[in-house]
């Protein structure tokens, strides 16, 4: 089965929601045991959570490679994959089914490898807004370390040294309610709440910036307000994500949102940053072996959102995101390239196989 097959397939799931995600890792369980390797499982929130190994068990070198089944919520025919010259479009096809299948072929590809172990570790809940206990959390928990981790999140075949931390929060934000014909004897809450958030986006941390990010991202995600047509609201919550940089205090950017006047700041919720060595000699092996399959210079960049690398960080691993070229995740016509799924394949066997000797030749070796 080749790397497009493989994807639509995956696409064909709707991981949007729980059953499609347990049909979707039944399917993807099936097809790693049909070619002998084995998989364990394991649970969280009654959603499964998948380990597969290759390689040599006994090896002094263990790369980890992690990608997630789930996916945002689709539009209309998102779920059924469709081609287009050398773009397949579905929902998950660039976030991150794609890299997913190329990851689960690469597994089989590595079967026989000697003298490195490769780990798969497949999660339901990358794209959950659950602070605790998630599931790359829990494959750590049950031992699933080593030396390096790659997490297969779309990077356009570059390497992912950095990702934002997460302070997302829930402001309410207060006025006086009024008859509607008479909007002028009240405080409309909704409006007062969209005027703290541009004071938001103005405090003296929104405009930091640093070597791999020229600014925090902010974004006003949901408005929760009014209660009646005719009536001048008087409470009004917004939920707002930052994607604040890896040298910024989440607890400083915070004490400057609360400074803003009339900002209740009743909930929040943390993932942290990612910041790894850009020249450490697994990150050097992994550029070595990309050059090859990729047209551009391949070289280690900030990203945006969010990780599920901060698990393996937090495990003393170090972990960088690194997958295939697209574009539009999350949006209406988010597609992945064809032919950079070979090239991700390709350039994951070759990063695992030839591992041993290039940390060998370069000095170094597994920690």
């Amino acid at each position: 089965m080749d790397e497009r097959a493989l994807t639509e397939q995956l696409i064909a799931f709707d991981t949007s929601e729980p059953e499609g995600i347990r049909r979707a890792a039944g399917f993807v369980r099936g097809w790693l045991e049909s070619r002998e390797i084995e998989v364990r499982e394991h649970t969280i929130r009654d959603l499964p959570v998948l380990v597969a190994d290759a390689g040599d068990p006994d090896a002094p070198l263990t790369v980890l490679l992690h990608g997630h089944l789930d996916v945002v919520p689709g539009f209309e025919g998102q779920f059924t994959p469709r081609v287009e010259g050398d773009r397949l479009y579905g929902r998950g096809a660039y976030d991150m089914k794609g890299g997913l299948a190329a990851l689960m072929l690469a597994i089989a590809d590595l079967q026989g490898v000697r003298g490195v172990r490769a780990r798969l570790g497949i999660v339901p809940d990358e794209e959950s807004e659950e602070e605790e206990r998630r599931g790359c959390d829990l494959l750590v928990e049950n031992g699933f370390v080593g030396d390096f981790a790659i997490t297969g999140e779309p990077t356009d075949m570059l390497i992912g040294v950095a990702a934002k931390g997460v302070l997302a929060m829930r402001i309410v934000v207060r006025g006086r309610a009024a008859h509607g014909a008479t909007p002028w004897l009240g405080e409309n809450a909704i409006l007062r709440a969209i005027s703290v958030f541009r004071e938001l986006e103005s405090l003296p941390f929104a405009s930091e910036s640093s070597a791999l990010y020229d600014r925090p991202s902010i974004n006003l995600g949901r408005i929760l307000g009014g209660d009646a047509l005719n009536k001048v609201p008087d409470v009004c919550a917004i939920d707002v994500d930052v994607r604040y940089l890896p040298e910024q205090d989440p607890d400083a950017i915070l004490e400057q949102v609360k400074g803003i006047p009339g900002a209740e700041v009743v909930a929040t919720f943390r993932r942290a940053p990612v910041l790894i060595d850009p020249s450490s000699p697994f990150v050097r092996a992994l550029c070595e072996a990309a050059s090859p399959h990729h047209s551009d210079e391949v070289t280690s960049v900030g990203r945006d959102g969010a990780s599920d690398a901060v698990s393996f960080v937090r495990a003393g691993v170090p972990a960088v995101e690194f997958g295939p070229i697209g574009a539009g995740h999350h949006g209406p016509d988010e597609w992945v390239s064809i032919s950079s799924l070979s090239a991700y394949r390709r350039t994951i066997t070759d990063f695992v196989t030839t591992l041993p000797e290039r940390l060998a030749s370069d000095g170094g070796g597994a920690t």
